[in-house]
């Protein structure tokens, strides 16, 4: 019964690490696609491609923060199986419904934030705040604010470069050489978007395993979880979220294959240089972040603040909803339990 329990939760965390792709493609391929560089079916082929490659080569220190920088994994070990298993699969529940939301609405919302909200509104029921890392969730809510702020300096610190470079050039010069470069900085972006949130998954289906069937051994990421989870991305990067995909592509502000250059690399060694920090930064934020550094290069006016402002607001309330619907999910979740029982 409990092995079949555990199986049935990494099949969970494996569905939110799919929906995670499906939600995040438009980070990858958003400005690949709006600078018509690269066709949306080719483009998220290329996307999917450098997620799953990520594998290889990308760590796993995101996945130990995920996995026991947001709760206390010893107490919650500690309070047995099943306290692990409503625990996680509340906040995978949380965690997906708000994806989804999001997705519906059109709104390029963090999905390493609604995870991080998830475990934080399953995990008080349980444990109460006393089973919360303050100092693990402090750092993640502070690179809410952080992470946008850098992706716009490098994006529009890149743009500033890379017009300068070719200043004296003929734009048809430019633009042909920039959408061959956009080849290789959306292959950057999309490693980073791998390297990032699949090892969040990572990290939840070390808590499951670690705190169940195997609580007699030490905690840490085995292979297969890197490759399951990179597949299971790779896979929802593949099919894409098209709504996303509009609002970051054509509705924040209007880019030339210059600026899709400037934008994906700010945004993706950003990304990188975290993760190897072992910070869950959302890399929606990111790279939102470096598409309006590089619009606001044009003067303030190029960049649409009313959708980058939708935008803010549901950065802002990413981690309360879905703690909210973790919380509500775990309640209907013992509500069942008992009746069945």
């Amino acid at each position: 019964m409990l092995l079949a329990a555990v199986i049935l939760i990494v099949g969970v965390a494996l569905i939110f690490d799919f929906i995670n792709g499906f939600h995040d493609a438009a980070n990858s391929i958003a400005t690949v696609v709006s600078t018509r560089v690269l066709s949306p079916n080719l483009a998220v082929a290329w996307a999917a491609f450098f997620n799953f490659i990520a594998a290889f080569s990308g760590g796993v220190h995101v996945a130990n923060t995920m996995g026991k920088g947001i709760i206390n994994f010893d107490m919650l070990r500690g309070a047995g199986p099943s306290a692990v298993l409503s625990v996680i699969f509340a906040a995978l529940m949380g965690a997906i419904a708000w994806n989804l939301l999001t997705w519906w609405w059109g709104l390029p919302s963090s999905s390493s934030h609604a995870l991080a909200g998830g475990m934080i509104g399953a995990t008080v029921p349980v444990l109460g705040f006393k089973g919360l890392m303050g100092a693990g969730i402090a750092k993640i809510a502070a690179f809410i604010v952080l992470s946008p702020l850098i992706g716009t300096f490098l994006g529009m610190t890149l743009m500033l470069i890379s017009t300068w470079v070719v200043h004296k050039q003929t734009p048809t010069y430019v633009d042909r050489w920039f959408r061959r470069l956009q080849l290789v900085s959306s292959a950057i972006f999309s490693y980073s978007h791998g390297t990032n949130d699949a090892q969040k998954v990572m990290g939840i289906i070390a808590v499951v395993l670690f705190g169940t069937i195997w609580k007699d051994r030490p905690f840490h990421i085995d292979w297969w979880m890197i490759i399951s989870c990179h597949a299971a991305i790779a896979l929802g990067t593949f099919f894409g979220g098209w709504r996303i995909i509009r609002t970051m592509g054509h509705s924040l502000t209007k880019l030339a294959p210059i600026g899709g250059f400037s934008a994906e690399t700010g945004g993706g060694v950003t990304i990188i240089a975290l993760a190897e920090l072992g910070i869950p930064v959302s890399t929606t934020h990111t790279i939102t972040g470096a598409i309006v550094g590089v619009g606001s290069t044009r003067g303030w006016r190029a960049v649409k603040w009313g959708v980058a402002g939708r935008i803010i607001w549901a950065w802002v309330f990413t981690i309360p909803a879905a703690a909210l619907m973790a919380l509500l999910v775990y309640g209907l979740t013992q509500v069942v339990v008992r009746l069945v029982g």
